[in-house]
């Protein structure tokens, strides 16, 4: 059975605050494990994302894609996003917005709904570990991600998207 919410993780964690989105998918899958709801979410990590991650968006309620961001505001942002080929926020292969137009060109459908958690890195150097900022940022972000997963609804998801932007 596919789980109704698929959470990507990109990142590199040999590249310093690359690292953030193993590192909150980590901290993730033990939660979930801990709290009887890893049935419910698939996690997938991986370094960079590729048009093969579309498959993975199959029969899926909800998506979110976590990623360090170089300008991104600390701690994070949290946004929807849709399906595009002209969107670039991210240093990796293929951002998530184009994963969306490749699902919806290859099923023919629109993509279930989806959002970013880009969460602000520093320092993205090889074969260092995440920053002091890159730490506290994380953490923020994933106390949020914890709030998004145990309200694991479109509505909810656009009702914390509002609140965050009024602040």
């Amino acid at each position: 059975m596919t789980a109704p919410v698929v959470i990507f993780a990109i990142g590199n964690p040999s590249r310093g605050d690359d690292a953030i989105g193993p590192e909150i998918c980590g901290r993730l899958q033990k939660w979930l494990e801990n709290a009887g709801m890893a049935d419910q979410f698939e996690l997938i990590e991986d370094f960079q994302l590729q048009i093969e991650h579309a498959l993975d968006l199959q029969g899926r309620a909800l998506a979110l894609f976590i990623d360090a961001g170089m300008n991104t505001p600390a701690p994070f942002i949290f946004s929807r996003i849709h399906p595009s080929t002209a969107v670039a926020h991210t240093t990796h292969a293929l951002a998530p917005e184009a994963v969306l137009q490749v699902y919806h060109q290859t099923e023919g459908k629109a993509p279930p709904p989806a959002f970013v958690l880009c969460v602000r890195g520093d320092a993205f150097e090889l074969g260092h570990p995440l920053s002091l900022s890159a730490q506290q940022n994380s953490e923020a972000a994933f106390l949020f991600s914890k709030k998004l997963i145990s309200m694991a609804t479109l509505g909810a998801w656009l009702t914390l998207l509002d609140e965050q932007r009024t602040g």
